[in-house]
């Protein structure tokens, strides 16, 4: 397997200002990739520690090289979503910061044989973690009707999500990405193909979502780890589709309220008590330069919070 791990670190200055790194704390980078943010927050650390987590073996192995001699680094290969087995695991209490980049790494977009990609001919795979059995083939032939249209209007939010899912149950087997673009096409009018400049988009986004798992225990995950904020400590999450950006969006909201009784009761009875405040009340986005630079950040937005 390539291990050449090539990631254009998405929003990095902006990221590493805004979890304002303590010299000597643990910072944890929940989806660490090429180490492209994990590398900037080292550059801060003196007598600190990084924990790097990834479910791409490839991510791993890159790491590794990456990091080789760096005795303050440690690498876990597992999912953000067994964070607090892995925390335990590490006899880790308490966070200083913590990283979420929830986009897909252009390592594993450009990896043809990983069918990512609608812009390359590979086998349907997208698998996130290549030791997990369950693929895009899966999703693709063997969903339901009804199943594989929730899954791509839900993860999607594509408009053609029954016609698109109808076509596919009628070409099965599926088994490519060239074969899958091209049901997705004739299953929309030809104006919406051309206006889009990517009508495989939405579709591809769904079934990957879906291999991947990458919404379950995505509000849990976030709750728990503004959990193991130590006070002062910050939490920046990346996201790249309006989905998970919600997700992340009311998880912080949540946190970071007061009383959450209906509007009009006299007296709180709810007991809840804001925990963090938002550094920032609207996403940030990527600059014009870096947008021009590296398109994949076009979609990107980041979200901070502190620990109270």
């Amino acid at each position: 397997m390539e291990t050449d791990f090539k990631h254009i670190p998405i929003m990095l200055s902006e990221v590493t200002s805004g979890l304002n790194i303590r010299p000597d704390g643990i910072y944890l980078d929940c989806t660490i990739g090429g180490g492209g943010h994990s590398s900037e927050i080292l550059k801060h650390l003196k007598n600190g520690k990084l924990i790097g987590i990834d479910k791409d073996q490839d991510a791993i192995d890159a790491c590794t090289k990456r990091f080789k001699g760096k005795d303050n680094v440690i690498l876990y290969k597992g999912d953000f979503k067994d964070i607090e087995h892995i925390l335990n695991k590490l006899g880790v209490d308490k966070l200083d910061g913590v990283l979420m980049d929830l986009g897909v790494s252009s390592h594993q977009i450009d990896t043809v044989e990983r069918g990512f990609s609608f812009r390359f001919d590979a086998p349907l795979d997208m698998r996130m973690d290549s030791s997990q059995s369950f693929s895009a083939m899966d999703v693709v032939n063997k969903y339901s009707l009804s199943h594989l249209t929730r899954v791509i209007s839900e993860y999607g939010e594509e408009p053609y999500a029954k016609s698109i899912a109808s076509n596919i149950i009628k070409n099965r087997p599926v088994t490519t990405t060239k074969q899958l673009a091209q049901i997705i096409e004739n299953s929309m009018p030809k104006k919406v193909v051309f206006s889009r400049g990517g009508a495989h988009k939405k579709t591809f986004q769904a079934i990957r979502i879906e291999v991947n798992g990458e919404l379950d225990r995505l509000f849990e995950s976030v709750m728990y780890l503004i959990s193991k904020l130590k006070s002062g400590g910050r939490m920046a999450v990346l996201t790249f589709h309006s989905l998970e950006d919600r997700i992340v969006k009311n998880a912080f909201k949540l946190c970071a309220t007061d009383c959450l009784c209906p509007p009009g009761t006299p007296i709180c009875i709810c007991g809840h008590k804001k925990s963090v405040k938002l550094i920032n009340k609207k996403p940030l986005m990527a600059s014009k330069d870096e947008q021009l630079q590296n398109p994949r950040s076009t979609s990107a937005k980041l979200r901070i919070v502190e620990k109270l």
